[in-house]
């Protein structure tokens, strides 16, 4: 399969290339995914896939009617996850801003466990969304031993955790994190170019728009003129 041919097939399924550069002696090139894979694709029209999600990916490929699960998702589903802590407020506003917009809050700890551990239980729900919403809320405070001093605010383990593993299903472009307080907040380390969305008390208001342009531009339809 040519390159233009596997570039073709991601983009008609929705899968978005991050990083594309030449494979060692100037064989091919290799394609890395936000999904995590990394398809080298050699000029001999041979292709090789590692890292994760490798499966779906090669499903992809290999199908010559293309039928994406991200497509059937953005027509199907209007689900959003949603991740949070201990901010019961800031929650509340958020579901009712998303049920307003027509879409089905997601959230872990309302969903049935079967059994389950938490990660099988993010790991099932997570391939049934094509976006997630961070609420990071100023519940902990930390600092480095013997510098009390440093003390700062920061959201809850599981948020921060929970933030990661959709960041690996969905990719950075997927994933907005609305950050409440962020003059008082650190930030989780080595986590950069991610969508923050700052506010204080008036999450509708102040997180609204910016949001729905976010979500918008990844195939949803929110019309902001009604926010």
């Amino acid at each position: 399969m040519k390159l233009d041919e596997i570039k073709k097939k991601l983009t008609d399924t929705g899968y978005n290339i991050s990083h594309e550069s030449k494979i060692k002696n100037n064989t091919g090139v290799k394609l890395a995914l936000e999904n995590g894979c990394i398809i080298n694709a050699y000029y001999t029209r041979n292709h090789s896939l590692q890292g994760t999600n490798t499966n779906e990916i090669e499903q992809i490929l290999s199908n010559t009617q293309v039928e994406s699960p991200l497509l059937k998702k953005d027509e199907s589903s209007k689900k959003i996850f949603v991740v949070y802590g201990h901010d019961t407020s800031a929650r509340h506003q958020l579901e009712a801003m998303l049920r307003r917009w027509r879409l089905e809050p997601i959230m872990l700890d309302q969903l049935p466990s079967e059994g389950q551990t938490i990660i099988e239980k993010l790991e099932k729900y997570t391939s049934q969304v094509n976006f997630a919403v961070i609420l990071a809320t100023p519940d902990d405070e930390g600092f480095k031993t013997g510098r009390q001093d440093e003390k700062a605010f920061r959201a809850r383990q599981n948020v921060v955790l929970e933030l990661g593993m959709l960041l690996i299903h969905l990719g950075r472009k997927k994933v907005a994190i609305l950050l409440k307080e962020q003059e008082k907040m650190e930030r989780p380390s080595d986590i950069q170019g991610l969508i923050y969305i700052p506010f204080k008390d008036d999450l509708a208001k102040e997180v609204g728009v910016i949001l729905a342009k976010e979500m918008n531009s990844q195939g949803y339809d929110i019309d902001i003129k009604d926010l």
